[in-house]
């Protein structure tokens, strides 16, 4: 004869056994988007690893690669329907391993170490912190926004920044000593730009199958044409445009008001 509390018991695991297809255990997480933000997270702790070892080269690379990681994790979880609320929480925290703390790590090591007293790694901290705000308040904000525009720079497009400024050295043999001054400016301005509320273009609504003008097409021969010749100089001076464009958009704004006025 069987209790109540076996009956209550076989009632509950009944009840788990048939549970609705559309609405999974909270226990479960999706495999392939957490999966590719595992791979850009491995890309980030590579960077730090590879900086520690000298190979700043390799380490820059790696977090190049841990930005495309990050643009596709999204994107997957989107087109398969798989969007969690752990999936996002692990993104951010992976976002800040492979976007603040290695960029931080890797420019320290190359170039802010050589600088006399704390200002090293004082810039490096501005850095770091800067990406951890930046990430906490788009998690906050990311219902209120306009999707169009980031409220201060994405921190990848930070990290592109300051890792296209070290694979540019490498690559062309700039001693970091001489560019200590230089890496630290860039440095600390990525991280003030993060938390700052200058208004990025967020590509978002970039659509390939609209109109564009006829200049477009001239314009992206040379950006290739450039990539083709110098590949690392090519894409650091992509992401210092774009990283220049909000602040030189504000400048204009106020210059045309003064104008105006």
């Amino acid at each position: 004869m069987n209790s109540p509390m076996n009956d209550e018991v076989e009632h509950k695991l009944d009840s788990e056994d048939h549970e609705h297809p559309n609405h999974p255990r909270s226990k479960a997480i999706y495999l392939l988007p957490n999966l590719l933000t595992t791979a850009g997270l491995f890309c980030g702790f590579y960077a730090i690893i590879a900086a520690t070892q000298g190979k700043f080269e390799q380490a820059a690379m790696a977090v190049f690669l841990a930005m495309v990681f990050d643009a596709l994790d999204g994107r997957v979880a989107r087109m398969t329907n798989t969007q969690s609320d752990f999936g996002v929480q692990y993104d951010s925290l992976s976002d800040v391993i492979a976007f603040g703390v290695a960029p931080a790590l890797v420019v320290y090591l190359w170039a802010l170490s050589g600088i006399e007293g704390r200002w090293g790694w004082i810039g490096a901290f501005v850095y770091v912190a800067g990406a951890a705000i930046r990430l906490a308040r788009f998690n906050v904000q990311v219902d209120t926004t306009d999707k169009n525009f980031f409220v201060g720079l994405a921190s990848p497009a930070a990290a592109a920044l300051v890792m296209g400024m070290v694979w540019v050295g490498e690559e062309h043999g700039l001693g970091s000593a001489a560019f200590a001054g230089w890496a630290w400016v860039v440095t600390v301005s990525a991280g003030l730009l993060m938390v700052s509320s200058l208004p990025f273009y967020s590509f978002k609504s970039f659509d390939l199958r609209k109109r564009v003008s006829y200049l477009s097409v001239p314009l992206v021969i040379v950006v290739f044409a450039l990539a083709a010749r110098d590949f690392a100089l090519t894409l650091w001076g992509v992401f210092l445009l774009y990283a220049l464009s909000a602040p030189l958009y504000l400048l204009l704004r106020r210059m045309q008001r003064v104008k105006s006025a």
